[in-house]
């Protein structure tokens, strides 16, 4: 039951048709990472490099490539994860009372990780660079580790106050020396907690970072767990099994059936420069301080596999984890967040820009549904939730409108908000919060705002999908393209405002408009470089708008007006969606690595059929 390791684990997907083994030597120099994001574009197999250049060791990518695959993994272990989400059982309540896992099946038991003296990864050991030197783009800073499991322990020690999380970790470039690699956590992280102990203790904190192992580790490090469970714990009841950890005096516990791991301290105040890394969002993070780790061994099994993916523009194979994550953790939802219904972090917009939710309007049943009320306030608790918390853009429509409404359809989702938003009164702003790490939209690291569009009632609007021939547009702007009904897209001039200031430009071209306007025919307009592009598909419109844009500086309206410290407008709103100065790049391959993959691809290469 459940794959103890991940040779296990790849063995199986091939015996089943799920893998395909390249063995031409290929190089982790951006070929690898392109290869593999093809292939998962094209809905293809788990791949394992058996020739890496430049290591001895092989590679495995797109292990979590579909969804099915995902599912398939874990096959076994999915009955007992329904039965604990249906028992409710906190994990303060598994951990302090034992006895109410009996209540629970088998299976439960796993969730005790369980201590054993030695493991396959401590049969040999090497160096940083001996580790295949993954660089999945060209600006990348160096070699990263993309599929790490980084375990810390507050200072009281033990599983039970562990956290395993999945944070990137960079192993060669920048002014790292041979022994050091970067360790890049962002804000809400658990492994923050620990390193703040450690910091006002004065006292180094122990890490081990580890690669491959049970695939359950892998999912567990990005599970969104609620407190007090450790992630050991939930991968063992992944896994189907209790997850063993090396325990030695003086050591940090170690994953015995990993592939590798990274074991060393981050000194107090130790910090290098970090990045840049082409990330998920679709967009290059750049290079900033982070903790520095010194590494003291690297210990690895004998048949050691080095699994990794490459993000970038999504979806990419970490949606797959998405997907799972909710399938797993959706019924709890509710629980969670009273009235919520569901909540979906939009894969299309890069995850963290954009939420949509249902919520429900439940405490005036006696009044005619007029305008939102409760599902502000549950619109708040969303945005105290965990990494929900890093949302820029949260839509939030009532459950009671129409209960057939699919948070998972984009479209119709936007559609049904369009129908109903009053843009005079269900714009909420928070205008100096914090955001996520990779968004450069912000007035700072790590500092933007957030926008809550509330919508319930009845339709107040017939969306329209026609320009009216009429429309003029003021000198610079053009090529004005419907997007989807009542969403327009326009060209503008390039964006020369400054970070975290409002564009005198696309004030003006507001206040070119009166409220008699066609334009208004459309409530939503966004302000693009291209509009062609944006316009091509909803996966486009959502990724520029969102991605593009922080709140309180790039939305504004036709007929805008500030009351009470209220922003509103009578007529359409307005978001300024172009790339602005002060933004990351965005990820483009190096053409003659593209050339010579896509080479692989054709008739009689390796690569035939997979890309």
């Amino acid at each position: 039951m459940g794959y103890r390791n991940l040779r296990t684990c790849l063995d199986d997907l091939e015996k089943h048709g799920q893998l395909k083994r390249i063995d031409a030597q290929i190089d982790p120099f951006l070929e690898m990472g392109l290869i593999q994001r093809l292939v998962y574009r094209n809905g293809g197999p788990a791949l394992l490099f058996t020739n890496v250049k430049g290591s001895k060791f092989p590679m495995a990518g797109n292990i979590f490539g579909t969804i099915e695959r995902t599912r398939f993994i874990f096959r076994d272990a999915l009955p007992v994860i329904e039965t604990l989400v249906k028992a409710k059982l906190s994990p303060a309540e598994l951990f302090k009372k034992p006895s109410s896992l009996l209540k629970l099946p088998k299976g439960a038991y796993n969730l005790l990780p369980k201590s054993v003296s030695t493991g396959p990864v401590m049969d040999c050991t090497c160096s940083l660079s001996d580790l295949p030197q993954l660089i999945s783009w060209p600006l990348d800073g160096g070699a990263f580790i993309t599929l790490p499991q980084v375990y810390t322990e507050s200072l009281e020690g033990g599983y039970k106050n562990s956290n395993l999380g999945m944070y990137r970790v960079q192993i060669s470039g920048n002014d790292y020396e041979s022994d050091e690699c970067g360790v890049h956590y962002q804000i809400h992280r658990g492994i923050g907690v620990h390193h703040r102990q450690a910091e006002q203790q004065g006292e180094k904190l122990r890490v081990n970072v580890f690669i491959g192992g049970a695939p359950s580790m892998t999912l567990a490090a990005v599970m969104p767990l609620p407190e007090g469970m450790p992630e050991v714990s939930f991968a063992g009841v992944l896994a189907g099994h209790r997850i063993p950890l090396v325990k030695r005096s003086g050591m940090l516990p170690m994953a015995a059936e990993s592939d590798f791991v990274i074991s060393g301290t981050i000194e107090p105040n130790a910090v290098k420069p970090e990045g840049p890394f082409g990330d998920h969002v679709g967009y290059y993070s750049l290079k900033h301080d982070f903790p520095v780790m010194k590494v003291d061994n690297v210990y690895h099994r004998k048949d050691a596999i080095f699994p990794f993916t490459s993000v970038g523009r999504p979806p990419q194979e970490d949606t797959s984890f998405g997907e799972f994550i909710h399938e797993l953790t959706g019924e709890l939802i509710p629980d969670v967040l009273p009235g919520i219904k569901a909540v979906h972090a939009v894969d299309a917009a890069g995850v963290h820009p954009l939420l949509f939710a249902i919520g429900s309007e439940r405490y005036t049943p006696y009044e005619k549904q007029a305008e939102p009320k409760e599902i502000l306030t549950q619109a708040n608790a969303v945005l105290g939730q965990g990494q929900l918390s890093l949302a820029k853009y949260l839509f939030i429509a009532n459950n009671f409108d129409d209960k057939s409404l699919d948070i998972h359809k984009p479209e119709v989702f936007m559609k049904h908000m369009l129908e109903r938003v009053d843009w005079r009164r269900d714009l909420h702003f928070q205008t100096s919060v914090t955001i996520d790490t990779l968004d450069y939209t912000g007035h700072g690291l790590n500092k933007g705002s957030k926008v809550v569009i509330a919508a319930a009632g009845d339709k107040i609007r017939e969306l329209t999908s026609k320009i009216p021939e009429s429309l003029e547009l003021p000198a610079g702007f053009d090529k004005p393209m419907v997007v989807m009904d009542g969403v327009l897209a326009i060209s503008a001039p390039r964006s020369d405002s400054e970070r975290g200031e409002s564009d005198s430009l696309i004030e003006d071209f507001c206040k070119s408009f009166d409220s008699k306007n066609p334009i208004n025919k459309f409530p939503l307009i966004v302000l693009v470089d291209d509009s062609e592009f944006a316009s091509a598909n909803i996966d486009n419109f959502l990724w520029v708008s969102f991605t593009r844009s922080n709140p309180a500086t790039d939305i504004y309206g036709i007929s805008s007006y500030i009351k009470c410290k209220h922003f509103g407008c009578e007529c359409s709103l307005v978001i300024d969606a172009r790339v602005k100065k002060h933004h990351a790049p965005a990820l483009e391959m190096d053409k003659a690595v593209e050339k010579r993959v896509m080479e692989m691809g054709a008739k009689g290469g390796i690569l035939e059929g997979l890309i």
